[in-house]
């Protein structure tokens, strides 16, 4: 028999899975032939919170817990479901090595969850790992998923979609951005067309505030022009950097560089890391040796203290045209219809950098989404959508 695997939700593991035994029996088929007295006495009430004290925010980031020993943080999952609502997960294999370290401390046999709580990859749009150091972190995560499902539904109770999803992060970003008290950083890299593990250039376009006055910053860090030239697939606009002189830097130099940048800014508050379609970027970051297990995946409602989170621009622009076909575009077409001016000489890193930073402010200083569809693009409107 194949083995099925999935996630389970923290809520059903959290408050539900402590009280397993009693849940099994009630949800028998009444046709089963068992006797009820005999199965409700097998159960011991006092497992119930032995089970659960594993589970406690506090207890799961302790550097002595079984899912993590020596290790001082959690690893859980953040699961999109098809109707864009998150969720906090257990893989099912951390809850299979929970059960089992469990039967170490209680009296009887602690059961599996009940079914109808397993999640397959075919019932999620999106698991990323998610991790806490802290179980003030945990809490607070549970807290931010909450109030972001809450406001999805809608104050008329619409059904959550994947676009009113993408909306709610529009407007969350909006808000973020206005308070003014964080670093957001724009990173782009450029890699050899022939392989793309070799990283040939990064760009990096930063701007925080100084009291009520914004401070910007560009860079373009690129190794020797001799080296690892592209042309044939794509453009070669190494030397071509619009916003001042390029530093040459060694193959293993963009680490430190990335590190000290993030060291520096992190001074003005959070860093809100800003790509045009995070995917690739996340994956140069972490190939290179970004510790990317630092960053959230989780928007907060307000700028925190501190921390590390992502945003995409690919994703707020689709928002921002009202694409519900979630259609990608490139960051030159996105530029040219948010009419940023001097576009030119893409597929350098610093000047990706730049104009990704560009689309963000553009998009995020003005009014909301669907105001500003109306406003930028009534032709649009009138015709129903469709770029």
């Amino acid at each position: 028999m194949a083995q099925l695997t999935g996630y389970y939700r923290w809520t059903d593991i959290w408050f539900n899975w402590r009280e397993q035994p009693f849940f099994l029996w009630y949800t028998l088929p009444s046709n089963l032939e068992v006797d009820r007295s005999e199965a409700v006495s097998a159960v011991n009430p006092g497992d119930g919170p032995k089970v659960k004290s594993m589970l406690a925010h506090d207890a799961l980031v302790d550097v002595e817990h079984p899912l993590h020993p020596g290790v001082a943080e959690v690893e859980l999952f953040i699961g999109i479901l098809l109707n864009g609502e998150s969720r906090l997960l257990f893989s099912s294999k951390q809850v299979d090595y929970l059960r089992l370290h469990a039967m170490q401390i209680t009296t009887t046999r602690v059961p599996l969850p009940y079914s109808n709580c397993l999640l397959l990859s075919s019932e999620l749009k999106a698991i990323s790992p998610v991790y806490f150091k802290t179980g003030a972190e945990l809490r607070n995560a549970i807290k931010v998923i909450w109030k972001n499902n809450k406001r999805l539904k809608g104050l008329d109770a619409r059904p959550a979609t994947s676009l009113t999803a993408c909306h709610d992060v529009f407007e969350c970003v909006r808000g973020l951005y206005s308070q003014k008290n964080a670093s957001w950083v724009a990173i782009d890299f450029e890699e050899w067309e022939h392989d793309r593990t070799v990283i040939t250039e990064l760009g990096v376009c930063a701007i925080h505030w100084e009291g009520s006055r914004e401070v910007s910053e560009d860079a373009h860090y690129m190794i020797s022009v001799r080296d690892y030239r592209n042309g044939t697939y794509v453009a070669d606009n190494r030397t071509n950097y619009n916003f001042g002189d390029s530093e040459i830097i060694p193959r293993n130099g963009f680490l430190k560089v990335i590190t000290d940048t993030f060291e520096r800014l992190s001074a003005y508050g959070p860093l809100f890391l800003v790509f045009h379609d995070a995917t690739g970027d996340l994956k140069t970051l972490e190939h290179i040796g970004v510790p990317t297990r630092s960053l959230s995946p989780l928007l907060p409602d307000r700028v925190p203290v501190a921390g590390m989170f992502v945003v995409d621009t690919s994703a707020l622009f689709t928002t921002l045209v009202g694409d519900a076909s979630f259609k990608r575009h490139k960051l030159e077409r996105v530029c040219h219809l948010l009419r940023i001016p001097k576009v030119t000489h893409l597929h350098n890193a610093g000047n990706d950098a730049h104009f990704t930073l560009e689309a963000l402010k553009s998009m995020v200083s003005g009014a909301p989404a669907d105001v500003q569809r109306g406003e930028r693009w009534p032709e649009h409107i009138d015709r129903g959508g469709g770029f």
